[in-house]
């Protein structure tokens, strides 16, 4: 994870700005023969690629080096504006250029716990919103729910605002508070929402045996952890004889791929695609199941909601398109892209996003999602009330079945 070129697939949102050289240059004035240095830069021609015209550029930079008001410019960090603005003008907001600090943190969080919130937050239609809050968090324990739309954090618009930079705000000590003003489409108004900060540790699964001998299995997040506990509920549960399975990854932000692929081997044939990964050429690569197929024979549903993203989505999809298993609740968050981590001279990095995510039956999940088989909805009144109508659903079509 932490190499040049791995490949991430984990949660949605973490950090990023800028960090790279330029150079000494010249600009040729278009209404002039004359040369005009610029000052203050080096490397100007090193790593640059052919036929790229960057004159535009750097009369831009002259205007400011010559007439902005301040004479004292850092023009380290205008190189690092100009590569985040291009970065920036992809439109991807998985797409991001980190400097050194918020690379080294960056890797930081995605080995280990850390201290926040607890909610995995992304980009939908332009919006910055939750993905998900996690299992015994401060988020869900204030209230938050995926879908939601951060409108501030700390009364700092979120408008414009980069997925990096919403994290640098939201995360802090433990102990410490941090207010989100959140948008919840029931809702007449935006609520402001104190939270207090805490180390997150993130639980793998939770497992019972449910009426009519349904096993049910709760995953939180695809970890290392969740890998060795899946397996051990897994084997528990076919010792038990159930006759059915509800898989459920409600709020499920993701994580690491392979365990993911492990997971669908429980329930899939050895070496049949789990996934594709689809490159800017077009070109498909299949990710195969590589598991012991025990499952395989034993009716499963999927609970999914807009919580459930990235490697969730590929579990769940691989599941349809191969089993014909019900996906029961919400449609998903739309996460289907695949991210590698790029390190800089500097310590710097780029996190680029190389491919997208395509289902079995040639769905892809990136920005569209799964829609479910069986819509449910799940309110605040029933979360209040601790009702569960999609899992009672996802019940109620595996005794159906037999």
């Amino acid at each position: 994870m932490n190499q040049k070129g791995s490949t991430l697939i984990v949660s949605i949102a973490m950090l990023l700005i800028a960090g790279v050289a330029f150079g000494v240059g010249y600009i040729t004035g278009q209404e002039q023969a004359r040369v005009v240095p610029i000052e203050g830069l080096v490397n100007l021609e090193n790593g640059k690629p052919d036929a790229v015209d960057f004159s535009l550029f750097w009369e831009a930079w002259k205007v400011v080096q010559d007439q902005y008001v301040d004479t004292e410019l850092d023009v380290q960090k205008m190189a690092q504006g100009a590569i985040a603005g291009m970065v920036e003008s992809l439109g991807d907001p998985y797409t991001v250029f980190m400097d050194s600090s918020d690379t080294k943190r960056f890797l930081q969080d995605i080995e280990g716990s850390f201290e926040g919130i607890g909610a995995e937050i992304g980009f939908r239609d332009s919006e910055l919103r939750i993905i998900a809050p996690l299992k015994g968090t401060p988020a869900e324990r204030a209230g938050l729910r995926a879908g939601d739309y951060i409108v501030q954090v700390d009364e700092k618009s979120t408008r414009s605002m980069s997925i990096e930079e919403a994290v640098s705000l939201i995360r802090g000590k433990g102990g410490t508070e941090v207010v989100l003003t959140i948008f919840r489409e029931t809702w007449d108004a935006p609520k402001d929402i104190a939270i207090r900060r805490d180390t997150i540790v993130i639980p793998s699964l939770e497992v019972e045996i449910l009426e009519g001998n349904i096993g049910y299995i709760r995953l939180y997040h695809f970890s290392k952890k969740a890998k060795t506990d899946f397996d051990k509920a897994a084997s528990d549960m076919l010792n038990k004889g159930v006759e059915g399975v509800v898989l459920d990854v409600r709020n499920n932000p993701g994580g690491l791929l392979h365990i993911a692929q492990d997971i669908s081997g429980w329930f899939l044939e050895r070496g049949q695609p789990v996934v594709y990964q689809v490159s800017r050429s077009g070109e498909k690569e299949a990710l195969l199941a590589m598991g012991n197929g025990r499952l395989r024979s034993i009716p499963v549903v999927v609970l999914m909601n807009e919580g459930s993203a990235s490697a969730s989505e590929i579990l769940a999809g691989a599941l349809r398109d191969h089993r014909g298993a019900m996906l029961v609740g919400q449609d998903s968050f739309g996460k289907g892209s695949v991210q590698t981590i790029e390190n800089l001279r500097d310590g710097s990095s780029l996190k680029v996003t190389i491919a997208r995510w395509m289902t079995p039956a040639g769905h892809i999940i990136s920005d569209v999602g799964l829609t479910a088989d069986v819509y449910v909805e799940m309110t605040e009144e029933d979360e209040k009330g601790g009702v569960d109508p999609q899992k009672d659903r996802a019940v109620e079509l595996l005794l159906e079945m037999r």
